[in-house]
C-alpha cells in the first residue's frame, strides 16, 4: 500500500518541501533585520542554522517521499541565493567585508542573468546544475556564519574567522568556475540546438523536392 505521504503528485506545488523551503524565504528579512538593526548575531545565527537544517530537510524529504514539482526547483535555489545576498549585504553594512568581495559576487550572477536573457532567445529555460556550483553556494553559506561569529571574542572567535574567510575564499573561486562551466554548457546546448535545425531544414527541403 502506497505511503499517504507519497499520494501528493510530482505536479502538485503543495509538498511538504515546498512548504519547508518557503519557511526559508520568510525568515531572510528577519535574518537581515537581526544583523543590521539589533546587531543581534546569535539569534541571527540561529535562523541561519535553521535555514540550513531545513535546507537538507527538503531534499531529503523530496527524495524519500517522491515529492518533486517545479516550484520546489525554483523556491530552493532561491533561498539559497537570497540568504548568501542578505547575508553579504548585512555583513557589509556591518563593515565586515570588504567592498571588493561583494563586487566580485555580484558580477558572476550579473553574467549570469545576462547568459539566461542571451539563451531565452533560442528557447533555452536555462542550464542543467552543476555540483561545483552547489558546492560554491554551501561554500558561501559556511563562510558568510562563520565571519560573523568571527566577531565573537576568544578563541571560538579567532578559529571562526579564519575558517570564514576561507570558506568565502574557496566559494569565490568555485563560484566564478561554475559561472565559466556554465557558459560553457549554454555554448554547447546552443550548437546543438543549431546542429538540430539544420538538420530539420535539410529534410524539409528534401520533401519539398519528392
Amino acid at each position: 500500500m502506497a505511503n499517504p505521504m507519497q499520494l501528493v503528485t510530482a505536479n502538485s506545488n503543495w509538498t511538504i518541501p515546498n512548504a519547508l523551503s518557503a519557511l526559508r524565504l520568510i525568515g531572510v528579512p528577519f535574518f537581515f533585520w537581526l544583523i543590521v538593526g539589533p546587531q543581534n548575531d546569535g539569534i541571527a545565527l540561529i535562523i541561519l542554522i535553521i535555514s540550513a537544517f531545513t535546507d537538507w530537510l527538503d531534499g531529503f524529504l523530496a527524495r524519500k517521499l517522491n515529492q518533486f514539482s517545479r516550484l520546489g526547483e525554483l523556491l530552493d535555489p532561491l533561498a539559497d541565493r537570497l540568504y548568501v545576498i542578505a547575508a553579504l549585504a548585512a555583513l557589509f553594512i556591518r563593515d565586515l567585508l570588504p567592498l571588493w568581495v561583494v563586487v566580485v559576487l555580484i558580477l558572476r550572477d550579473v553574467a549570469m542573468t545576462i547568459l539566461l536573457i542571451f539563451l531565452k532567445r533560442y528557447g533555452i529555460t536555462g542550464v542543467p546544475v552543476h555540483f561545483v556550483g552547489k558546492a560554491a553556494t554551501m561554500n558561501l553559506l559556511y563562510a558568510l556564519p562563520l565571519i560573523l561569529l568571527g566577531t565573537f571574542s576568544g578563541v571560538v572567535g579567532q578559529v571562526a574567522h579564519v575558517f570564514g574567510w576561507a570558506f568565502l575564499l574557496w566559494g569565490i573561486t568555485m563560484y566564478w568556475y561554475a559561472g565559466l562551466l556554465y557558459f560553457r554548457q549554454a555554448f554547447e546546448l546552443r550548437q546543438e540546438l543549431h546542429a538540430h535545425c539544420c538538420i530539420l531544414r535539410r529534410a524539409t527541403c528534401r520533401c519539398s523536392n519528392i
